[in-house]
């Protein structure tokens, strides 16, 4: 299917590692023109050698000073997808997590998409076309004990989705959450093959996959390529009456929780 990218140009935060790489790679295979991010120097470059193709930007996007970096790399281009990737899940707990563990978790997972959308939906506002795509969790609507003040962010950066939904109506602009489950990352695989073993699930992946996927009603976990391909979706002119949405990519699993 022809998603019509071509002549788009998407910035992708976060993008030089993980999921925000597949995305950079599915976008680039759509002929859009993908702007790849990365915190720290030398990332983005190494990203781009090995998708083969886009523009590195660099800038950490947890500041104000990062993220002008980021937008002054990004001068002279024409931004029309934003895809605000980036976000991390660092360890925490109620009793164990301070003030600035709170603080971080929102800087990284609330305001490095604010800062991006403020800089840039002047432009976007301007145009027929232009899509905003934030990366959030499950957890946003369905949070564990554990990393509170991660579900906390992305619970927050679920309602500035809706918000900035509505602020945009009547223009070009559409804007959805995609919201994944548990992801099969390399790391995940590594993880649960050594808890599988040690519990006599078998050796292999395809042995231990049903085990773990055992209350997902597809019976697996999702892929990151999945994930991607519903934010090139959502990013195309196809996606055009899809608007202030939370979509999950969780294989059903939080339908048997509600």
């Amino acid at each position: 299917m022809d998603l019509y990218l071509r002549g788009h140009t998407a910035l992708v935060t976060g993008s030089s590692r993980g999921t925000g790489l597949v995305i950079a790679r599915r976008l680039l295979t759509e002929g859009a023109r993908v702007l790849v991010h990365g915190l720290e120097p030398g990332q983005a470059e190494r990203a781009v050698a090995e998708i083969g193709g886009g523009v590195p930007v660099t800038g950490d996007i947890t500041g104000d000073a990062g993220s002008a970096e980021v937008l002054a790399a990004c001068a002279g281009e024409t931004v029309d997808i934003l895809i605000n990737n980036y976000g991390t899940a660092d360890a925490g707990t109620w009793e164990g997590s301070d003030t600035e563990d709170w603080l971080l978790a929102y800087q990284k997972n609330v305001l490095s998409a604010q800062r991006l959308i403020r800089a840039l939906l002047p432009g976007m506002r301007a145009r027929p076309f232009a899509r905003i795509i934030n990366l959030g969790t499950v957890g946003s609507t369905q949070p564990n004990a554990r990393m509170p003040q991660y579900y906390a962010a992305k619970g927050a950066l679920a309602t500035l989705t809706i918000s900035l939904a509505r602020e945009v109506a009547g223009t070009g602009i559409r804007v959805n959450l995609v919201s994944p489950g548990l992801i099969l990352t390399p790391e995940v695989e590594s993880a649960w093959l050594e808890r599988g073993r040690a519990r006599g699930w078998g050796s292999t992946w395809a042995e231990i996959e049903p085990h773990v996927a055992a209350d997902i009603p597809i019976r697996r976990i999702a892929r990151r390529e999945e994930v991607a391909d519903l934010v090139a979706f959502l990013a195309s002119p196809l996606a055009d009456a899809i608007h202030g949405q939370n979509i999950r990519v969780d294989g059903g699993a939080m339908e048997t929780l509600t």
